[in-house]
């Protein structure tokens, strides 16, 4: 800012005079300052809003998912037998004797030895013999201990076997051979070249499938100990430590508190998203105070939409299931309700909140998303918009300054135009009245 001149010549207090006039040219600007403070509150307020229709949008689109509404829950009288559930399961319970358990094919070979003694005999080559006609021959390289303990386990051979150097004494081991599976099938010997016994010969552990008794008679192998779909969608496995004719109680029941549980987490959520919109429209009980979207048409018919997701499903009312409108414009949700309709008739209840009978859970996964949609969501649309018109009233507050700038710069300019000017005139004048002065008098 330039200097000014004030009052030397006038008596004009020129400073203060400016600024008088400045704050009368900046009240436009200031005007649309405060409408931009306004507007950032209302975007502020519609993206609080479009958070709670996103989150509201992530749930109701879970719980519309048929598969979701096909939940057991599986229990067993005994750590000894695990049971999980499928999509086809279905309510059952059974009385599961364990019969036998699962087990590895083993050979013990009977003599021990160093792992740097030869123990192959007159060649380094050993037979895998899986009784299936078809031997295979495996190099051990050296024919050592412990190059036939490395032949077997080398995943190159594929042999589907365990070798184990087990320590007898001072240098001394005997080995120890097992298939990597258990059961029947996985039996197989193993001997020199020639077909003799190698290390003595070997004690034989058969190996053998787990076994189960569902009672009358009915009885089931696995060679793995586990028996997928036993029964429909209801699998069972035999722990490593189960014990012959353990008798285990298995369970499985529909997961009613469970989906009670998602239901009112849904409700809980459209509830907080009708909050949020009464929140930032709410009026003063005066009238004299208003919220950021008071009279916002998006949100008020947001409110709306969701809660004609309740009025009728498939012309039943969700009444039926638990669900109602309170007076004040919420949801209530009653468990009991909720939890008689569902064991009663499971698929039905289920039609009435997923996609595939246009449910509840579908119709507010629609109303959300069709809000909170990054891209044309119309709440996101709104808060686009009202962004890009803020931009644009910043661009004209920016000129704005600009513009006060050089109106200031002129009215300095003027002022001091004006005192350098009555300064001159008084000049004139002081001399003209000492020239005056100066002139003889005549009598």
């Amino acid at each position: 800012m330039g200097a000014v001149i004030s009052g030397l010549a006038s008596g004009l207090d020129s400073a203060t005079i400016i600024d008088q006039l400045m704050q009368l040219e900046a009240i436009p600007q200031q005007r649309l300052q405060t409408r931009i403070s306004s507007e950032n509150l209302v975007v502020t307020s519609l993206q609080a809003v479009n958070k709670t229709f996103a989150s509201l949008a992530t749930k109701a689109e879970a719980l519309a998912d048929p598969t979701v509404w096909a939940p057991f829950t599986a229990t067993s009288s005994s750590t000894e037998l695990t049971v999980t559930t499928g999509d086809d399961a279905a309510p059952t319970q059974l009385n599961v004797t364990i019969t036998g358990v699962a087990r590895t094919h083993q050979l013990g070979f009977a003599n021990a030895a160093a792992t740097t003694d030869v123990v192959t005999g007159a060649s380094t080559i050993v037979t895998l013999d899986r009784f299936d006609g078809s031997p295979v021959s495996i190099d051990t390289g050296d024919g050592t201990l412990q190059g036939l303990a490395d032949a077997l386990n080398d995943p190159a051979n594929d042999t589907g076997l365990q070798a184990t150097l087990v320590k007898v004494g001072t240098d001394s081991y005997r080995l120890l051979v097992e298939s990597r599976a258990t059961g029947l099938t996985e039996d197989f010997d193993l001997t020199a070249q020639d077909g003799s016994p190698l290390l003595g010969g070997a004690t034989v552990r058969a190996g053998s499938d787990a076994s189960i008794d569902l009672g009358a008679g009915l009885v089931v192998t696995s060679a793995s100990g586990t028996f997928d779909d036993v029964v429909p969608g209801v699998s069972l496995s035999l722990a490593g430590s189960a014990t012959v004719g353990t008798v285990v109680t298995v369970g499985v029941t529909r997961d009613t508190a469970g989906m009670s549980g998602k239901v009112k987490a849904l409700v809980d959520a459209v509830n907080a998203a009708l909050a949020e919109i009464d929140v930032k429209t709410a009026v003063s009980a005066d009238g004299s105070t208003s919220s950021p979207l008071t009279g916002d048409g998006t949100v008020r018919q947001l409110r709306s939409q969701l809660l004609d997701t309740i009025r009728t499903t498939g012309g039943t009312s969700l009444a039926a299931y638990g669900i109602q409108t309170t007076r004040d414009g919420r949801l209530e949700f009653d468990e009991t309700t909720f939890k008689a309709a569902y064991a009663a008739d499971p698929t039905g209840t289920a039609d009435m909140f997923t996609t595939a009978g246009s449910g509840f859970a579908a119709k507010v996964a629609s109303v959300a998303t069709a809000a909170s949609d990054p891209y044309d969501g119309s709440l996101s649309t709104a808060i686009t918009g009202r962004q890009s018109g803020i931009d644009r009233m910043e661009d004209s507050v920016d000129e704005w300054d600009r513009r006060l700038e050089l109106r200031r710069t002129a009215l300095e300019r003027q002022f001091t135009a004006l005192e350098t000017a009555l300064s001159q005139m008084s000049s004139q004048s002081n001399w003209l009245a000492g020239q005056l002065a100066s002139l003889p008098t005549y009598e």
